[in-house]
């Protein structure tokens, strides 16, 4: 029987709640197609802080270096607004990604067909439904570039640098050309080309690329236009790839058309496809600890995890089957619907559970 090493980072808030019914889900599809997982587990952003005074101990880096997989819950709150920008509960997380070389975000925007009615457009937008791929640059860009603060005319003043090289740009844009090829050949480069001289060179680069992938249709859209096309036709986007800063804000739009937040997996991926799975929703400080938060999210991002990194297709398949399921027979609070039975964020991985 194959075994599977999990590094696991509940994190904050609802964290904990939501990566303890992932965890279950994945035993579950364990004994449904033979192996096994051990799970270690690790401090991440604010309880990181409380307990070593630090948002990413080396000791965590260490266990997710030598781990499978990463499962991660959430971080961040109020409580530690506080804390200067370097030690900020975010900061962990933007150092777990350097640290690990996870270049590659995968957001999938999906609209599972119970859930049609939960997106804010209309019915002949949706069409015959949404499945988008956002594949977001995460290790340069804008939140990695040269920063601080200054003077000006007397007044005090701040700078972020966006920067990025040929090679950044080059694997990001391989892995995009590779998941259209596994989806429906098309690509979207999203940049600011008419603006920014580091989104001309993106463009220069992934237009080179793209002559070793002759089978993908290639377009480019300016990030402005994007976000206007994702509400206005989101049909026609299959796979779209783009910086840092531009992924983080198009990928949160694509999860709200698409129904909820809360039903949004991502895989954080490097070269070794030792990735990271996480929902893409916040701690949500305001419902932690009354098991009402929705773990559906968190569950998907497990099935991420057997395909991209375990390399369990079936298994993978099987989860996004028993939660299209789940949907048709009960709904957290978040997405609840009347005349649909209301159900905890235990009971609701319980039943995920059941039909796998």
């Amino acid at each position: 029987m194959k075994n599977y090493q999990i590094a696991v980072l509940k994190g904050d808030g609802i964290g904990p709640e939501i990566v303890e019914q992932a965890q279950k889900v994945l035993d579950k599809a364990g004994e449904k197609f033979g192996f096994s997982v051990d799970y270690k587990e690790a401090l991440l952003g604010g309880a990181a802080i409380d307990a070593t005074g630090v948002p990413l101990p080396e000791e965590t880096v260490t266990i997710c270096k030598n781990a499978d997989a990463t499962l991660l819950g959430a971080v961040g709150g109020p409580k530690w607004d506080t804390q200067p920008g370097n030690n900020r509960p975010e900061k962990g997380l933007l150092g777990i990604r350097a640290a690990l070389g996870l270049f590659a975000n995968l957001r999938p925007a999906v609209i599972f067909e119970p859930l049609r009615e939960a997106s804010p457009l209309k019915p002949e937008i949706i069409g015959k439904g949404i499945d988008v791929l956002v594949v977001r640059e995460l290790t340069g860009g804008i939140y990695f570039g040269e920063r601080g603060r200054c003077e000006e005319k007397g007044q005090p003043a701040a700078f972020d640098t966006e920067k990025y090289s040929v090679p950044e740009i080059e694997r990001i844009a391989r892995v995009a050309f590779e998941m259209a090829q596994k989806r429906r050949h098309k690509l979207c480069s999203v940049d600011k080309a008419n603006v920014l001289e580091s989104s001309r060179l993106w463009r220069e680069t992934v237009i080179r690329v793209s002559k070793d992938y002759p089978d993908v249709e290639l377009n480019h859209m300016y990030v402005d236009n994007c976000a206007m096309q994702l509400v206005r036709n989101p049909g026609q986007f299959d796979v779209i790839v783009t910086s840092n800063m531009f992924g983080d804000i198009l990928s949160d739009e694509a999860s709200m058309i698409s129904g909820s937040i809360g039903m949004l997996a991502s895989a954080s991926l490097n070269d070794g496809q030792k990735g990271l799975y996480e929902p893409i929703h916040g701690s949500a400080p305001d419902i932690a600890g009354q098991g009402i938060a929705n773990p559906l999210a968190t569950i998907l991002s497990v099935g991420m995890m057997l395909k991209y990194s375990l390399e369990q297709p079936q298994a993978a398949q099987a989860i996004d089957d028993a939660v299209a399921k789940a949907l048709t027979m009960a709904r957290t609070p978040d997405i609840w619907v009347e005349g649909m039975k209301k159900v905890s964020c235990s009971e609701m991985g319980d039943l995920v559970c059941s039909l796998l």
